[in-house]
């Protein structure tokens, strides 16, 4: 076993059962020097942000506080294998 850092990625789904069940996934936005900014949510999972346990803590805390819809959302934070 590897003490290599366990890296995670976020996804959403809307709980609405009208909607279609497709998935949002997170890519964070950081600044130049590396500090986080802000997430927005996109359809492909290949471009999505791969981030640490802290980071993704992070972001779906600020999602929820400057989203206004994030309510209509329901997020995980899913391991990478």
């Amino acid at each position: 076993m590897t003490d290599k850092e366990q890296l995670y990625f976020i996804e959403q789904r809307k709980t609405g059962p009208q909607e279609k069940d497709l998935p949002v996934y997170a890519k964070l936005m950081k600044s130049k020097e590396g500090v986080f900014e802000g997430v927005s949510f996109i359809r492909s999972k290949d471009k999505a942000s791969t981030m640490s346990l802290a980071e993704a803590q992070q972001a779906v805390a600020w999602a929820k506080a400057k989203k206004p819809l994030a309510k209509m959302y329901e997020t995980k934070i899913i391991p990478v294998e």
